[in-house]
């Protein structure tokens, strides 16, 4: 298999992909004699370094070419990288850089603000496992790996830094191994629950057919959130005692969990965590405490029903939304969750993810356009 297979587009498909700019200069370059330059490479914003799938593409691509390439990477995979400082400077003929700057930087800074916001998350809520569920947002399988592996190194740091549970696996094969696993990881969707016909009639039908798989039951299509949990959870009784059985929450943020409205979302909190109530809440976190939608209170209204059902054993799996922000939210009122199901790690202002690269030097002489003298070694 060729090396390509996994770090990106073949130096046949390559030229397509690029800048045309870039393969004019390339043409210039090689008709008119060439040069040896230097590149600094730097991001507009704060990031974590996730550059492994950009840096192996890069030098297969060297390597294609018959060329050597010196990378002098400034910091260890998983660093924070502040704001326009230079992640690294890559040196070489100016041939053969010159028309890969277009897809070394797409590779690049995608995955390095998913690592950034997989950091955040994880380090938020600490307690309480990621399940990477990303893939059906992206666009196309480039992405997914570049996003999947983004949230692995951003999952790897917390877990080092801060002992966090981080992110046990993802829901697609393919990306499975960045998160040291075969295979996806997940249940069922809201579309067997409806093939089904009921919450419960969908949990059999996927226990009798796949016994061996955790069960993670989805509980929010009929809008009986409480009703059909407790109803699963009578039925599995041994799997609840055992703490086999999971219920997931993915309430949609046009109603409330069954059961709670804005007093009784209220309640539940002042009841659990009257001080994540107690100080000024803007707007946003306030929805995400008690608000409609996955909350932080129907989590804990979840648990408290579970808990005086004898259900105390059953795992709390919830998703819809749970980027940053709402991570921070969910630890102020110490949810009691046992997985959050989430692909919003994903960059939400795209422009944030562009990286860019200029040349500092050329043939060893500094020379590089004004404002950006910042990225010239000092």
């Amino acid at each position: 298999m060729s090396k390509f297979a996994s770090t990106g587009p073949t130096p046949s498909a390559q030229p397509s992909l690029t800048d045309t700019y870039f393969r004019h200069t390339r043409n210039i370059v090689q008709t008119h004699g060439d040069c040896d330059v230097t590149y600094a490479v730097f991001m507009r914003r704060p990031v974590t370094l996730a550059g492994k799938l950009a840096f192996d593409w890069l030098e297969a691509m060297a390597e294609s070419r018959g060329v050597t390439l010196q990378i002098e990477k400034l910091y260890a995979e998983g660093a924070w990288i502040g704001a326009g400082e230079p992640i690294c400077y890559i040196s070489g003929p100016f041939s053969a850089l010159v028309d890969l700057e277009t897809i070394f930087l797409q590779r690049l800074g995608p995955s390095c603000v998913a690592a950034y916001n997989a950091y955040n998350m994880c380090i938020e809520l600490p307690y309480v496992g990621f399940l990477a569920m990303d893939a059906r947002h992206c666009a196309g399988s480039e992405m997914a790996e570049l996003m999947a592996y983004g949230a692995s190194v951003g999952s790897t740091k917390a877990k080092a830094k801060t002992g966090a549970v981080g992110f046990i696996g993802c829901a697609a094969d393919a990306t499975a191994h960045f998160f040291g696993t075969e295979k996806g990881m997940g249940t069922m969707p809201h579309a067997l629950i409806g093939y089904a016909g009921s919450t419960l009639r969908a949990a059999q039908l996927f226990h009798e057919t796949i016994p061996d798989a955790p069960l993670t039951v989805l509980v929010d299509y009929f809008g009986n959130e409480i009703t059909d949990a407790l109803e699963v959870a009578n039925h599995f009784k041994d799997m609840a005692k055992s703490g086999a059985l999971s219920i997931r929450l993915d309430t949609h943020g046009g109603r409330y969990v069954e059961g709670l409205d804005t007093q009784t979302s209220y309640a539940v909190l002042e009841r659990n965590v009257p001080e994540a109530i107690r100080g000024y809440r803007s707007d946003a976190e306030l929805k995400n405490l008690m608000g409609t939608g996955v909350s932080a209170a129907s989590v804990w209204h979840l648990r408290e029903t579970l808990d005086s059902h004898g259900f105390e054993n059953v795992k709390i799996v919830a998703s819809s939304g749970f980027g940053p922000d709402k991570c921070r939210v969910f630890s102020l009122a110490k949810a009691p969750l046992n997985l959050i199901g989430t692909g919003s790690f994903l960059p939400q202002i795209w422009s944030e993810t562009y990286a860019t690269a200029d040349i500092i030097a050329y043939d060893k002489q500094a020379r590089v356009k004004v404002g950006r003298e910042f990225l010239i070694r000092k």
